[in-house]
């Protein structure tokens, strides 16, 4: 009998949530709380801090690849609140020399020279939440600045020395067509953007857009919409490396590429969630109490709750995030990352390949799987 490869302790990122923003779009399902008076920004780096203390023994000296700095909007922060957030991570943390540090901000919450205080801090990557040049659009969708705002931080950002950094794009907007959509990538393309987050507006529980919906494409308008778009992009030089992920050559999101090969990450922040696989083999989820105010009050951990994956939902689990990738994965990281033996789900590869939704020689989706994901990722339940 062929024993498994011994599990493999997978690269470990941090995730940072950041709570606030402006005001919450109507299509918003994370956790952001608009703002009332002023962020309590010392409050909550002490928060953060003493979050982190609470789980070092989690990180077993393990070193820090990637961060990831999420919201709400982060961008709303100062410099001086990531400066000494940084300084307070690096005391308690082991950081990789080349770590991929990545901000999300959003144009107009940036004010002058705000790009410049988050580049001396050591973040290196920036995700702007763009989500349309189109003033009309953006109005439709709640976003507090316009098109022009946009091009306008997004060239900040630059100036201040930002090379690598993200455009976050949505199409199937309330209105949209294909021919606008082009010239939303158009747009973000003149920027010249080593990576693209294009993805469709869904309508999520608990939002305003999905208690009161605005009148969105049919289905095959964004069909149209996607293959023209994605068209566009690969003569451009970009390739979707993973379902909403387009990257020029050696730019794809090294945070995101962790999550999508079941790599572990803290968490800290309100709402935030982690996932780490403990010595003992076992893997862990866990989640950071949501409310802010709640959070910034707790004494002792700030974890809410966790839970142990069970060795039924790993396949599962694995696969959900590992058949995004365009190219997927070697086979051999499903025992690393699991510890369980490919045989355990040899039934269910052998039954997609023979339905042309898996490639014959990697957990790769066809073109076919990749369309119907949702429908192959069924077959491990």
């Amino acid at each position: 009998m062929t024993l498994p490869p011994e599990p493999v302790t997978p690269p470990l990122s941090l995730y940072i949530h950041v709570p606030w923003c402006v005001r919450k779009c109507p299509y918003c399902d994370f956790n952001s709380h608009a703002v009332q008076n002023e962020i309590p920004e010392q409050a909550y780096l002490s928060a953060l801090l003493e979050d982190l203390d609470q789980d070092l023994a989690l990180t077993s000296g393990r070193t820090i690849e990637t961060v990831f700095i999420g919201g709400g909007t982060p961008s709303l922060m100062s410099g001086d609140f990531y400066q000494k957030l940084f300084k307070g991570l690096r005391e308690r943390l082991i950081f990789a020399e080349d770590a991929e540090i990545t901000l999300e901000a959003n144009p107009g919450t940036l004010e002058e020279g705000r790009f410049e205080a988050f580049r001396e801090t050591g973040i290196n990557r920036l995700s702007i939440g763009v989500q349309s040049f189109n003033s009309i659009h953006l109005k439709a969708l709640g976003r507090i600045h316009d098109g022009a705002a946009a091009h306008r931080a997004i060239e900040s950002a630059k100036r201040a020395g930002f090379d690598n950094f993200n455009l976050d794009l949505m199409h199937g907007l309330p209105g949209q067509t294909p021919s606008d959509t082009i010239e939303d990538l158009k747009a973000a393309i003149g920027h010249k953007p080593p990576h693209l987050s294009w993805y469709q507006l869904t309508l999520e529980p608990n939002t305003e857009f999905y208690s009161r919906p605005p009148n969105l494409p049919d289905d095959d308008l964004l069909w149209e919409i996607a293959q023209s778009g994605g068209e566009y992009l690969r003569q451009q030089g970009f390739s979707d490396y993973e379902i909403s992920a387009w990257c020029q050559k050696g730019k794809a999101s090294r945070h995101n590429l962790n999550y999508w090969t079941f790599g572990d990450y803290l968490a800290l922040g309100a709402g935030g969630h982690g996932k780490i696989s403990l010595s003992d083999g076992a893997i862990k989820r866990y989640w950071k109490t949501r409310q802010p105010d709640a959070y910034l009050n707790r004494i002792g951990s700030r974890t809410a709750g966790s839970n142990t994956i069970e060795a039924t939902e790993l396949p599962l689990e694995f696969l959900m995030n590992a058949l995004r990738l365009r190219e997927g994965v070697d086979e051999s990281l499903f025992s690393k990352h699991t510890g369980l033996p490919l045989t355990s789900v040899a039934v269910q590869l052998q039954k997609l390949r023979e339905d042309k939704l898996l490639v014959s020689d990697r957990l790769q989706a066809t073109n076919l799987g990749q369309r119907y994901l949702n429908s192959l990722l069924e077959r491990f339940l």
